[in-house]
């Protein structure tokens, strides 16, 4: 078996964690409580699970949390935790959209790390605002792009990085799903109701949902960043006030071509989460409904199935698997990667050590910047009918 790892150096405790939204009836709240829980790094202790106080106090009960750790806003969260000696560590933020801003200036305000799921706002200004908070603070702030979790991701990005494609030349990226081909929002789905509303989502339905993974990816993988874009946002379905499918075309700052597209009407699809890059000396494919299987294709020779934990992983790859090959890991293994890499960044300055360089592959707050302009410029561009946006 493979061990992880972020989980080889010594720890005298868990960390301890606060969350801030993810109460009863969400989804994406559980999700990282699991994550966080499961390389036996974090301790959720505190929360302000709702904007409903009461609902928030619920919430608590049911996570056993201790009463007194129960807020009922993030600013009293960040006050009182601040000033407790066994005060949260650091602060998931798992709220909707437009309610990312606040509590991750309050928690930075405080001297909280923060781990804030994406897109990092609803503004470009929020956005850039946020960074300078947070560089200036010198607290680690992490954005959960979960897809730069997974081992062959990590995999995928070493091959580029080592040259073994060449130059880069063609990425093409896309995320496609159906949940929302019909008018979902309308029969009382509460994630499909924020996603669909311009003052919780922001100015982007599915580009802002979806696409940024798609670009977050994109950029992870081959380590280089979009320049220009242009884009073709669609509302197919009726009534429906933000995206619900989007094409893009991409240029790369080293020269390479790209195309983006992420749609939520693409029926009979679930979570086709797909990249590939093409480069001057070979190719590689990778599919997130089938995440432990990299296609390696050299330029001239058969093609190469890296396989998790399998012949030809390198340590980028073993570092962020947990069990034997031939056992899948997926989504919440993802998630739980990034969890597992910011414990070791706050254990590494906790204990006032170099931390292990794996774990800073973390998605960070300037990464959550660059998915806010993406989804700023391709709004942009498609109100201009496609012009090319600078990013």
């Amino acid at each position: 078996m493979t061990i992880n790892a972020s989980n080889d150096s010594a720890v005298s405790r868990r960390l301890r964690l606060g969350m801030v939204g993810g109460g009863r009836g969400a989804f994406i709240g559980a999700v990282h409580r699991i994550a966080a829980r499961l390389d036996d790094r974090w301790e959720l202790v505190a929360g302000a699970l709702s904007s409903d106080p009461e609902r928030s106090h619920l919430s608590g009960q049911d996570l056993l949390l201790s009463p007194d750790r129960v807020y009922a806003n993030f600013d009293e969260m960040a006050k009182r935790e601040s000033s407790r000696e066994d005060g949260i560590d650091a602060v998931a933020i798992v709220t909707p959209n437009h309610a990312h801003a606040a509590p991750a200036r309050a928690f930075l305000k405080a001297g909280i790390h923060v781990i804030c799921d994406k897109p990092l706002t609803t503004t470009l200004r929020q956005a850039e605002q946020l960074a300078r908070l947070a560089r200036d603070s010198g607290l680690i702030f992490a954005v959960t792009h979960n897809y730069t979790g997974y081992p062959l991701v990590r995999q995928a990005r070493a091959l580029v990085q080592a040259g073994d494609l060449g130059a880069i030349r063609v990425v093409q990226v896309e995320y496609a799903q159906d949940w929302l081909a019909t008018p979902t929002e309308d029969s009382g789905n509460k994630q499909a109701e924020w996603r669909t509303d311009p003052a919780r989502s922001g100015p982007a339905g599915a580009v802002g949902d979806i696409g940024t993974h798609a670009f977050n990816l994109a950029e992870f993988i081959t380590n280089d960043e979009v320049l220009e874009l242009s884009a073709d946002l669609q509302t197919f379905v009726a009534g429906r006030r933000l995206d619900d499918n989007a094409h893009m075309m991409l240029r790369f700052a080293s020269g390479a071509k790209g195309m983006l597209w992420c749609s939520q009407v693409a029926s009979g699809l679930e979570n086709g989460l797909r990249i590939r890059v093409f480069g001057e000396k070979a190719g590689l494919e990778w599919h997130q409904e089938n995440p432990n299987i990299l296609i390696f294709s050299p330029l001239g020779e058969p093609q190469r199935l890296i396989r998790r934990n399998g012949p030809g992983t390198g340590e980028a790859s073993r570092a962020a698997s947990r069990i034997p090959a031939g056992h899948p890991e997926g989504y919440l293994e993802g998630f739980a990667q990034l969890y597992s890499d910011v414990a070791e960044q706050i254990s590494s300055r906790l204990e006032k050590r170099t931390p292990n360089p794996l774990s800073l592959e973390v998605p960070t707050v300037e990464e959550g910047v660059r998915g806010v302009r993406f989804i700023d410029a391709a709004v942009r561009s498609s109100r201009r009918r496609g012009a090319w946006i600078s990013l």
